[in-house]
């Protein structure tokens, strides 16, 4: 009788899984079985999965139950679940401020998949150097009143980092964010020698060109395993049903058992005390545009057709 053995998906590739088992790093193939699922990809870097070492190469037979998984959908012509990640403890956010500039529609997308996983979540303001500090404070101010903890970085002087140490050691940590932001910059900051590549910023697009390709589980010398994940330009989450959105922008909770209609989409029903608060400055506007704007998308039932850097 054959023997399983169990290990930890570190990186996956077109045909092979990388998969770290009994201190070792082999390849296995998956199964065909494993793909006759809804998923695009039934196997994800962080999984827990089963493998037959006695075969060549070795067989991946299965994936054990996950605790959570970072998805989106695969892209505007592929409306399957994509798992990005998977059996995460923590995800960070990794956004610069003015190089490129910030984007407050993709960083609302992937706080709320998180939301909706349960996955703990912080945003790093990352080059902070080049950012002017009146728009620094003004970004902290909108997800610190989320409340979303804000930690600022730079790679350059090393600001930041340790504090970015202390909140990954012992955890499995998600970096994710646009290409750009200093995402490889940043962990080869936090531990040097890992040499990951580094991409320039385009400046007709302000965006960095895209210099990871795929996931990667990293195991730091601090006692910490990160996943670096290919840039994006757009994120949009998989399986939250549209009545279940506005719960993922927690700062609606403080208002929206003041509106009129208990079901309130806070869209374009009268006496809405979200929209309200909108209109005073208590939720901040680019934070309920990135609502609306998903909000339509799930209404029409397709993506708006924008593709991602990352892999397809």
């Amino acid at each position: 009788m054959t023997t399983l053995r169990t290990g930890l998906v570190i990186r996956t590739d077109a045909k092979v899984c990388h998969v770290e088992v009994e201190g070792r790093v082999v390849q296995a193939a998956p199964r065909g079985i494993l793909f006759d699922g809804e998923q695009k990809n039934p196997v994800a870097v962080g999984d827990q999965v089963e493998v037959d070492l006695e075969t060549q190469p070795a067989s991946l037979e299965r994936v054990l139950p996950r605790r959570n998984t970072l998805s989106r959908i695969a892209s505007s012509h592929d409306p399957r679940e994509q798992v990005l990640a998977a059996n995460i403890d923590q995800l960070f956010v990794v956004a610069s401020v003015a190089n490129p500039k910030f984007s407050s529609n993709r960083t609302d997308r992937i706080i709320a998949a998180c939301t909706w996983q349960h996955i703990p979540v912080a945003l790093v303001l990352n080059k902070i150097d080049l950012a002017d500090p009146e728009d620094t404070d003004a970004i902290r101010a909108t997800y610190a009143g989320i409340p979303i903890d804000v930690i600022e970085t730079c790679a350059v002087d090393g600001r930041g980092l340790d504090e970015l140490r202390r909140r990954m050691e012992g955890l499995t940590s998600v970096f994710y964010g646009s290409s750009g932001a200093g995402k490889s910059t940043l962990l080869n900051g936090l531990q040097p020698g890992l040499k990951l590549k580094v991409g320039k910023i385009s400046r007709y697009w302000d965006q960095g060109k895209h210099t990871t390709s795929y996931s990667q589980i990293h195991s730091m010398d601090f006692g910490a395993r990160v996943i670096d994940t290919p840039g994006i330009r757009v994120f949009r989450p998989f399986g939250v049903p549209q009545e279940n959105l506005r719960d993922l922008f927690t700062e609606f909770a403080r208002y929206q058992a003041r509106c009129r209609f208990s079901a309130c989409s806070h869209d374009h029903e009268p006496e809405c005390a979200v929209f309200d608060a909108v209109e005073r400055g208590e939720i901040s506007s680019a934070r309920y545009a990135s609502y609306v704007e998903m909000l339509d998308e799930m209404r029409a039932q397709r993506p708006d057709g924008e593709e991602d850097e990352g892999e397809e």
